[in-house]
């Protein structure tokens, strides 16, 4: 398994950032939410043509040069649309389908020909369509009435031991205390996963001293290819696969031999993220890396999992938005109480990216299931964040307190540390070559370690090339941002930043015949092991909503031990990782304290987990990046900060909000109308805001402006969900050189008064020039209750220049 505007100063103007509503016919594969291994290892192509496009070899080559020509993407005669119609007008699903056909039908011209076209009706959790129709009728539905948003559909991508311990939540736990027994570990919730399928058979999907399924549960367990409803029990208690929305654009359609037409997992991803979220005890774990006896089980191990597959094994893990949109429709009716989604798209592709998931995603939040999902693995890039719509809750990815280091001896006894998995023998004295000429690695290799400097203008050089030509040992050095590559089993691959690997080089150069030893690697479990944000983690901001802070929380997403389904191929304990495997981590969470919190809002549990994180590691040591600036990480790196369980369960106050807020959002951005908002709600007498309100004033917990030159003032309104009586004071932490200032001086709560508003006035101070980003935050504080919300602020004295 490989897979591995200017605006004003006060903001009152409305600026575009997601185009939640904008028409762009646009095709393409987007950016991964999920990588494998160390977070960003070879991802799936995303070039315009097709595989079999690819430069012939220059063996195959006549001497004349022949240009290359790439072929153009495969492009259907009847490409899928989803046309999005809002909230539905009826309560009937055949109601609501007929209506759906009958909107074809005016284009199509009979009701059978619209039967024919149509791939989806979306007619539980929202009102829509999927149809395959040539791009001229499409363009014909997009002006009829009903139809809100219209676009193609898209290809998206796929985006524990030691996890619990290091978050807290003891794998065995031995205190009556804290959210994991209090919620008897998440018995009675139900997570959905929209994912690649699962493999029921793990350990991990057990149903030991699992009580009935809960009644309101609606879902079924569907019989298709190798997977039938035996395959579910009290554990796993749906699964359905959703496929005509990919087959439909594929050039060749998916087929039972590159994979299961059913619930069933092929790629392992979908495996991993329920075991991660939901899984059920699995004990005495032995695989390398791991104290003998260690105990695997997901967040909530006694939640119920229902898996809807709509993600399949094509090029290292694809999706489509019409297969996606289906399965959070049919989700919502089910009675799933969270939603994880470890899918992600791109954040530059086009103004509309944020569709894909976004539109399904707050029909579900309004109905209150928290959707979370990833940040993305575009990191360690600017602005790369992706799923930044505020309802979403959205996870970067962080490494654990545990580091595989390998010891290299040299024959004088100097010893060096780099990374690997290398469980293999131990390697005796050998000799080390370093060369940039790969021409004749075959006469070079054989018998020796090769040592190699994978930056700057260098051919690539991989374990699998260096292990055919003889060599038994690579050690790369790189720039921790770059991407690692798999390494073959039992073979060494030793990875070091350019620090150590040059003393190293310099050591071996300047002694004749040095020679080395290579040792299996060490596990390493603690306080001494530095926290980072993954190199891979996306950041903020937006570039679309950079007032809208996003990545929202941050949670490991490296190297967590899942389980692994049966294959013939060599794979790496650690198959997946990133920000798709943070987002389960968060979701398990997520499920606990709805149990906890029945009453709470998503809002309301993204703002607690929001407010309550730490900016350090459980040990108190400040979180720091991987990604080859080894700067001290900031809100734009992981939100609010790393997770805190146990806070969470109890915040003091929240920032709470509804679909009145969303409403906010949309229509700040100018691209919501009267109409659209009608639509969305299924309310005929909702409108937009009479004034185009500030997005600054979205009932975030956060406080960012982008385009900062004079004072602004920003309001927020704070919900009481600790003690009645309690008395709460604002401690602020300006951003270096800023000016804030909070009004009122305290805020006053009591059985009359569970809500308070409050101001946010922010200058420039002594700023005078385009700025970046700085950071500080605002704290109200009862002496117990610490209400931590990040402020960022940048100045923008000259409009549209950034350098």
């Amino acid at each position: 398994m490989k897979r591995f505007l200017k605006m004003d100063s006060s903001f009152r103007l409305c600026f575009a950032a997601i185009a939640f509503g904008f028409v762009f016919i646009t095709n393409g594969k987007l950016s991964s939410g999920t990588t494998p291994r160390e977070a960003d290892p070879p991802q799936a192509s995303y070039l315009a043509f097709s595989p079999e496009a690819a430069p012939p070899a220059m063996s195959d080559m006549d001497d004349e040069f022949v240009p290359y020509k790439p072929v153009p993407p495969f492009v259907p005669e009847f490409p899928v649309f989803i046309f999005y119609l809002g909230e539905r007008k009826h309560d009937d699903p055949m109601l609501v389908t007929q209506s759906h056909l009958q909107i074809l039908k005016s284009v199509l011209g009979s009701e059978e020909a619209a039967k024919k076209s149509m791939v989806y009706s979306y007619h539980h959790g929202f009102s829509g369509f999927a149809a395959k129709l040539k791009p001229a009728e499409a363009e014909k539905l997009k002006s009829h009435p009903e139809v809100i948003i219209l676009l193609e559909n898209r290809k998206l991508v796929m985006q524990t031991t030691r996890t619990w311990d290091y978050l807290g939540q003891f794998s065995t736990p031995t205190s009556s205390k804290g959210l994991l027994f209090e919620t008897n570990m998440g018995n009675g919730a139900i997570i959905g996963v929209i994912d690649s399928g699962i493999w029921s058979e793990s350990g991990a999907f057990d149903d030991d001293v699992y009580g009935p399924i809960p009644k309101r549960w609606k879902g079924k367990c569907v019989s298709a290819d190798q997977f039938s409803p035996a395959d579910c029990n009290r554990k796993l208690i749906g699964a359905k696969y959703y496929i005509d929305g990919l087959n439909a654009d594929l050039k060749t359609s998916i087929n039972s031999t590159t994979e299961y037409l059913s619930p069933r997992d092929r790629n392992g991803h979908g495996t991993q993220v329920s075991s991660t979220v939901a899984g059920s005890f699995v004990s005495n774990m032995t695989l390398p890396g791991l104290p003998s006896g260690s105990i695997m089980r997901g967040g909530a191990p006694k939640a119920h999992i229902a898996m809807y597959k709509a993600c399949w094994d094509v090029e290292g893990g694809m999706c489509s938005v019409a297969d996606v949109w289906k399965a959070f429709d049919e989700a919502i009716h089910d009675g799933v109480d969270v939603l994880s989604v470890s899918i992600g798209g791109s954040a530059l592709k086009s103004l509309d990216v944020e569709i894909d998931i976004a539109i399904p995603a707050l029909h579900a939040v309004n109905k209150g299931i928290p959707v979370v999902s990833p940040a993305g693995n575009g990191g360690s890039r600017f602005s790369s964040v992706v799923n930044v719509s505020p309802w979403i809750l959205t996870v970067a990815a962080t490494t654990l307190d545990r580091s595989f280091p390998t010891l290299i001896t040299l024959e004088n006894n100097k010893t060096f540390l780099g990374q690997s998995l290398y469980t293999g023998p131990e390697i005796g004295f050998t000799e080390v070559i370093s060369t940039n000429d790969h021409s004749n690695l075959d006469q070079i290799t054989k018998g020796k370690v090769v040592m190699h400097f994978s930056m700057g203008p260098v051919t690539p050089l991989t374990p699998d090339v260096v292990q055919k030509n003889g060599g038994i040992g690579l050690i790369d050095v790189r720039n921790p941002s770059d991407n690692r590559v798999e390494c073959p089993v039992n073979f060494p691959c030793i990875y070091m930043d350019l620090e150590v690997g040059s003393e190293l080089y310099f050591n071996i150069q300047t002694t004749s015949s040095l020679k080395i030893k290579i040792s299996p690697h060490k596990t390493i479990i603690g306080e001494s092991v530095a926290t980072k944000v993954a190199k891979s983690s996306a950041r903020g901001p937006s570039s679309f909503s950079p007032a809208i802070l996003k990545p929202d929380i941050a949670a490991p997403g490296v190297t967590l031990l899942t389980p692994r389904i049966p294959t013939n191929e060599d794979t790496s304990e650690f198959v997946y990782s990133g920000t798709s495997m943070a987002t389960p981590v968060i979701a398990g969470i997520v499920a606990l304290l709805k149990i906890s919190h029945p009453n709470w809002s998503p809002a309301a549990i993204k703002s607690a987990l929001a407010t309550t994180a730490m900016k350090t590691d459980p040990y108190g040591e400040r979180l720091t990046v991987d990604g080859g600036n080894h700067k001290v990480a900031d809100a734009f790196d992981y939100g609010g900060g790393l997770v805190n369980v146990e806070k969470a369960t109890d915040p003091g106050l929240v920032y709470d909000m509804d679909i009145n807020d969303y409403i906010h959002y949309l229509c700040s951005q100018a691209l919501y109308t009267d109409k659209k908002v009608s639509a969305l709600t299924g309310n005929v007498t909702k409108k937009c805001p009479s004034s185009c309100s500030s997005i600054l004033d979205l009932n975030v917990p956060s406080i960012t402006i982008p385009d900062l030159s004079e004072n602004i003032t920003v309001t927020r309104t704070l919900t009481n969900v600790g003690p009645v009586d309690s008395v709460y004071r604002p401690v602020i932490e300006a951003p270096s050189g800023f000016s804030v200032v909070v009004s009122p001086e305290k805020l006053v709560f009591n059985k009359g008064t569970k809500k308070n508003a409050f101001t946010v006035s922010v200058s420039p101070g002594s700023h005078r020039v385009n700025t970046a980003f700085y950071f500080g935050s605002l704290t109200w504080s009862d002496g117990v209750h610490n209400v931590t919300i990040p402020v960022s602020l940048r100045t923008r004295f000259i409009p549209n220049f950034f350098l």
